[in-house]
């Protein structure tokens, strides 16, 4: 079972920063997972919520506000660009697109980073939003897709199919042990998020769960 590490790793540093990812990388997880989001001014950062909360609570619309004043309210901002050079190709960087976010920053940021010395296997993209893997998938036909789903296998087939990919996360809260064991036999990669009971995460790997996606890959290390 591969270990996915949730927004950096969220339940040991400030998540989807560079402590985060730091955090993941020292852990040597299979793949780091982040969230993105692109600013009024079309910088792309890594945050889950449509709005960034500051450390007094205060609230900015991300889409309405621009990187610079963003920054200001959280130093430890992280652009997708510094992450990928973070990380500089050591574990594959599970790029989660958040639904109805404008893709042709993000697409240009990895583009760019193909045109180096990046590989297609050095990213996935996984996203909610339909539209945002068919584009995506348009655009970047090598790297991997991964279809997220709340609960439905069957909406989760249909849109995997689309994009060609066996890759699919599902709310670990929705899962169990014959699901699992019937997606694995049908050559289906199934994660669960997001999973932080070892032991739960052992059960499932023995019945076939592709991947554990955690806030603490620590505990799923041991």
């Amino acid at each position: 079972m591969k270990i996915i590490s949730h927004r950096g790793a969220r339940g040991l540093a400030p998540e989807n920063t560079i402590k985060g990812i730091e955090k993941a990388v020292m852990h040597n997880v299979d793949e780091i997972e982040i969230d993105v989001r692109v600013t009024k001014d079309n910088q792309v950062i890594l945050n889950h919520d449509e709005e960034l909360t500051d450390a007094s609570g205060n609230k900015l619309l991300i889409k309405e506000a621009n990187y610079r004043e963003l920054k200001k309210h959280k130093p430890d901002l992280t652009t997708l660009d510094e992450a990928i050079a973070f990380i500089n190709k050591k574990i594959p960087l599970h790029i989660e697109i958040k639904p109805k976010e404008p893709t042709a920053e993000i697409i240009k940021i990895i583009k760019s980073y193909l045109a180096k010395s990046w590989k297609d296997n050095n990213f996935l993209i996984a996203s909610y939003d339909q539209k945002v893997l068919l584009t995506t998938h348009v655009a970047l036909p090598g790297i991997k897709k991964v279809v997220v789903e709340t609960w439905s296998s069957w909406s989760a087939i249909r849109r995997a199919k689309a994009v060609n990919t066996k890759r699919l996360s599902m709310n670990q809260l929705w899962l169990w042990s014959y699901f699992i064991k019937s997606m694995s036999k049908s050559g289906w990669q199934l994660s669960a998020y997001t999973l932080n009971d070892a032991s739960k995460a052992k059960r499932w790997a023995k019945l076939g769960l592709y991947a554990a996606i955690t806030d603490y890959p620590d505990l799923m290390k041991k």
